[in-house]
């Protein structure tokens, strides 16, 4: 894929709108800008966020540009998480970004990966908004870490979904909607490398899981160590891994992904199977599976265990075909 092809159809307002229209049409939420409230820095965008049925459901910042004295990545956060317990409180959300901003007068375009990114903090910022819980500490993101990428990566599947950029992925100076066959390229794109990938993520999955199975590291060789693991799980010569023990900030900056590296990839298989229960109705936006997915992927918080919610709104245990199939790694998308 060429990027400078792309750009132009991915302007950081036409793709924002992409995502509040997703929201609206799949949980009814309204996007409503409020700049006369003031925000931390100018380049914040405030917005009051309106239910179907149910008001004003919390406020969405947003913070997509990059400036000099902003943590580099991208983030959701909240300042206030929804609860119930004193009275209904409404949830405060921040997604940060860190887009160049465009030239003076002109629109800051996304590159694809850009455009995935700003999907799926969304996702975790819907997460946020769309709680429904009694506790603050069971509230929007506060779930197992195994649950946490779920909505975040479920929801980038809209960010190329056809429907979604035929009626926002608009040229910023033509107005013309970006070609079909462009379409086709970012799909085909999504399977480059896929079995290299693969590998490279599950192998750092399970090395670390190795790593905090030894029942006690002092006076670990960690390259030795990283080296006869390798050995062990028949790591192809050819790749290597994406992170070196030593400096494997997941593991060890704090004790979150500790012995958890491997939630991306298993949020991939709950993503991908989730997003085939709109595949098989036939409709990216069918209000039944889309009710299903508001309430308990995205409302439940912590109140059920991931499992449960997951069997909830599925109706069965997930399964692994539709991530294979999405990664052009197997041809079916259900196992036999």
């Amino acid at each position: 894929m060429d990027d400078a092809a792309l750009k132009p159809y991915f302007s950081l307002e036409r793709m924002l709108a992409a995502a509040f229209d997703t929201a609206q049409r799949l949980f009814g939420l309204r996007f409503v800008e409020r700049p006369d409230l003031r925000a931390y820095h100018p380049d914040v965008r405030i917005f009051e966020v309106h239910g179907r049925d149910s008001g004003t459901v919390g406020l969405f910042l947003s913070d997509n540009h990059a400036r000099p004295n902003k943590r580099g990545g991208a983030w959701m956060s909240a300042y206030r998480w929804q609860s119930r317990a004193d009275g209904e409180t409404l949830p405060i959300i921040v997604n940060n970004n860190n887009f160049a901003k465009g030239p003076a007068g002109e629109p800051t375009l996304l590159s694809a990966d850009d455009v995935r990114t700003l999907f799926h903090e969304f996702g975790h910022g819907l997460h946020g908004l769309l709680s429904q819980v009694t506790y603050e500490r069971l509230s929007g993101t506060n779930v197992l870490r195994d649950f946490v990428e779920l909505p975040s990566q479920l929801f980038e599947h809209w960010a190329f979904e056809p429907a979604v950029l035929q009626r926002h992925a608009l040229h910023h100076a033509t107005g013309q909607p970006i070609p079909e066959e462009l379409i086709d390229r970012l799909k085909a794109a999504r399977r480059f490398n896929q079995g290299f990938e693969t590998v490279e993520y599950t192998a750092c999955a399970l090395v670390d899981m190795a790593l905090h199975a030894l029942p006690d590291a002092d006076g670990v060789d960690i390259t030795a160590f990283e080296r006869a693991e390798l050995e062990r799980i028949g790591m192809p010569r050819e790749i290597v891994l994406r992170h070196r023990l030593p400096h494997f900030g997941h593991l060890f900056a704090s004790s979150g992904y500790a012995a958890g590296y491997y939630v991306y990839l298993w949020a991939e298989v709950l993503d991908a199977d989730g997003y085939d229960a709109f595949v098989e109705a036939g409709d990216p936006f069918d209000p039944e599976v889309a009710e299903r997915v508001r309430r308990y992927v995205y409302a439940s918080g912590a109140t059920l265990l991931p499992a449960e919610a997951y069997r909830a709104f599925r109706g069965r245990d997930p399964v692994v075909g539709p991530l294979l199939a999405q990664r052009g790694l197997a041809d079916v998308r259900q196992p036999a």
